[in-house]
């Protein structure tokens, strides 16, 4: 399984470079990879996951907590009670 080089930083949009290095045997599911953000300098720990299994999305509580907030922003003020 190939684990890439580089991710995109969901903080800043910037490049993550990889910290870990690939195990002897390669990587495997289940595995934790570290990437370190070039320009906010954030530490992401990611799960290495089966991206053909459909059970295996993980759930983004960051992204769910974006989507409150965007949806908050643009749905019409309630009424003060």
């Amino acid at each position: 399984m190939e684990v890439p080089e580089e991710i995109v930083c969901v903080d800043c949009g910037q490049r993550a470079h990889r910290l870990s290095y690939p195990p002897e045997e390669g990587w495997q599911i289940g595995d934790y990879v570290a990437y370190r953000c070039s320009g906010c300098n954030d530490r992401w720990d990611l799960v290495v996951e089966d991206s053909d299994d459909p059970n295996s999305a993980s759930h983004s509580y960051a992204a769910e907590a974006r989507s409150i907030l965007e949806s908050r922003r643009t749905s019409p003020e309630r009424p003060a009670e």
